[in-house]
């Protein structure tokens, strides 16, 4: 996702005709929302400043100002970061604010004494990597499944090069990482992303003071298939949605038939795994639900309809832990789940995943029901309901998303759907 903001350097005029000794802001703007400004710190003649470039052609402390600014700059470019790859969501502008504040240093003179002993310690590059997850993952609050992830980027740092160090890192170090990635199997996707978050370390080491290089800004490497544009989105067909909603269980299959009520769910409403995981009793309205959901903090209203109404009044009188409203299972074991669900009631088309290892292109066909998982439900919710001409705007205030741009491959799926549709007349 792409969180929109404008961010621009300008001068503060304390009167119209001022024209020297004006003082340098940041400006930030988060979707037309009332700007955030914070001061540099410094004051610039009019004439010793560039408007086009943002940045101080003159004056005696010109070098000081533009460093600055790129710092800056830098800063935003992780916090943002951190919001579109990891969270995943839009902030607020109180907490970009503070976020930025804590970030550039405005703290109190103790704080600083501390980090400056810190500092000082030169703790070495893994020791820093575990003060980077213990700071940055307290400050951003991140799931277990973050800390896993950043765990095991750790671990294969260190399998890469257990002696590595900030001094050793070069463009070459980085590219033999990379290296040793593809020679593990992993996927250009995977190591594209891994990538980001070492970069995302080492721009965080840089503002610390452990590391010197610029790698976090100058490393990034071009990994074939990575654009999203060969990406499969998995989702079910109306005809497999009520093939599921139909099929007969036999005695026995109730761990399974509940596993598919929960999809199903997902399906007519749109909600992710976590949102519906945590969905209790009291979120139920009358011909409506209440969430706040769990990876953007977005609160939302989502209206029911027959088939998702049924099935929280299949559950009505069933208690399950903590007053939830389903009987939700850990996600690793409903993905499993899903797969034998799918294999179950023969849905078993033929999918090909096209994916790249280096320069190698890979393809797989498979047949779907490999392939199903919590979060195809809520791909199957969003082009089910664009087949069925919701307006755009209608479904994003439904599911959350922020942006048109996060629906375009849902809406290149429902093209290519009416195309072969139209092709029918052919053979009329």
């Amino acid at each position: 996702m792409h969180v929109k903001r404008g961010i621009k350097f300008i001068l503060h005029k304390r009167n119209p005709n001022q024209t020297e000794n004006l003082g340098i802001r940041l400006r930030l703007t988060l979707r037309g929302k009332t700007p955030l400004d914070f001061p540099l710190g410094f004051s610039i003649d009019l004439d010793d400043w560039d408007p086009d470039g943002q940045m101080a052609t003159g004056g005696k402390d010109m070098d000081a100002i533009n460093r600055t600014i790129k710092e800056w700059r830098i800063v935003l470019d992780e916090m943002f970061a951190r919001y579109e790859l990891i969270e995943k969501r839009i902030p607020e502008p109180d907490e970009v604010k503070d976020l930025f504040n804590d970030t550039i240093g405005r703290r109190t003179e103790l704080t600083k004494r501390l980090d400056e002993l810190e500092r000082q310690k030169n703790p070495g590059f893994f020791k820093a990597f575990d003060l980077f997850m213990e700071k940055v993952g307290k400050a951003n609050q991140w799931t277990d499944s973050t800390y896993k992830k950043f765990r095991t980027i750790k671990r294969t740092l260190r399998d890469y090069d257990k002696r590595l160090s900030f001094d050793s890192l070069t463009t070459d170090k980085m590219q033999g990482y990379i290296d040793s990635l593809l020679r593990a199997g992993k996927r250009n996707t995977t190591i594209a992303k891994d990538v980001s978050f070492v970069r995302w370390f080492l721009r965080w080491s840089f503002f610390a003071g452990y590391y010197y290089g610029n790698l976090h800004d100058s490393f990034k490497p071009k990994l074939k298939g990575t654009d999203g544009a060969a990406k499969e989105i998995i989702f079910l067909t109306m005809d497999e949605v009520k093939k599921l909603e139909e099929w007969p269980f036999k005695p026995g299959q109730n761990a399974l038939e509940r596993v598919r009520d929960v999809f199903l769910f997902c399906c007519f409403t749109g909600l992710r795994y976590s949102d519906v995981a945590k969905l209790k009793r009291m979120d139920i309205k009358p011909g409506f639900i209440k969430v706040v959901t769990q990876k953007t903090n977005d609160g939302l209203k989502i209206e029911l309809n027959r088939h998702s109404q049924a099935i929280l009044d299949k559950y009505g009188d069933c208690k399950f832990r903590d007053d939830l409203a389903l009987p939700v299972i850990s996600n690793q074991k409903m993905n499993d789940a899903l797969k034998d669900l799918g294999k179950l009631c023969g849905i078993d088309e033929p999918v090909r995943i096209v994916y790249f290892k280096g320069n190698e292109r890979h393809e797989e066909i498979m047949p779907k029901y490999e392939l199903m998982t919590t979060h195809c439900a809520r791909r199957t919710f969003v082009i089910t309901a664009l087949q069925l001409g919701i307006p755009s705007e209608v479904i994003m205030r439904w599911t959350g998303h922020s942006s048109f741009k996060a629906m375009k491959p849902y809406y290149k799926i429902v093209d290519g759907m009416k195309e072969k549709a139209m092709a029918r007349f052919d053979d009329f």
